[in-house]
């Protein structure tokens, strides 16, 4: 049977969504591909290649990290290039990482790392936390005119309650990845 490409997300609610989508009218110049606003999410853990025996122990897992943690509000702080402002390769938004965020995405890994059912390898860099909001198309933005390259970089303050996080399938497709989510395991209110 043909591996699930699995990652734990949060989701983003809809009108907090709409809200990030619209600053790509802010920049029609801007060579990137926008984000759908199906795709938009937080990402927790990336596992890749996942058998569907690896995949119902990561849902049991989910299921124990649920069990653990209530919801808690989650604050968008600001839009820039990333992940470095002298060679961007994104736009993407920042999180502040909250101690609520922090210790969910540490037992997300932990637990994910600890299981001998499922192969899984931590990110060696920090947690950044971000939400990718376009890609620059590099060959179209590297030939662009310093003049004409906008300043991204503002102070936004956007929060909603994060409620429940999702174990989440990526499809690979010409028209770029398609998420969808596999099952959603709701936090302690």
């Amino acid at each position: 049977m043909k591996p699930h490409r699995i990652f734990i997300a949060i989701n983003l609610p809809e009108d907090v969504k709409k809200q990030l989508l619209e600053y790509k009218n802010k920049w029609p110049e801007l060579p990137a591909r926008w984000v759908s606003r199906d795709n938009l999410h937080l990402t927790l853990a990336f596992l890749g290649n996942t058998s569907d025996q690896e995949l119902a122990e990561v849902c049991r897992l989910m299921q124990e990290i649920r069990e653990r943690h209530a919801s808690f509000e989650l604050r968008i702080t600001r839009l820039q290039y990333g992940p470095d402002a002298r060679r961007p390769r994104m736009i993407w938004t920042l999180i502040e990482k909250s101690s609520e965020l922090l210790t969910l995405h540490k037992n997300v890994e932990t637990m994910l790392a600890n299981s001998d059912k499922v192969h899984y390898r931590p990110e060696k860099r920090p947690h950044s936390p971000h939400l990718t909001l376009a890609r620059l198309k590099t060959f179209e933005f590297q030939g662009m005119d310093e003049e004409e390259l906008p300043e991204i970089d503002e102070e936004i303050s956007l929060s909603f309650k994060v409620t429940s996080i999702e174990v989440m399938e990526s499809t690979l497709r010409r028209s770029g990845a398609q998420y969808t989510i596999l099952q959603s395991f709701m936090l302690k209110q």
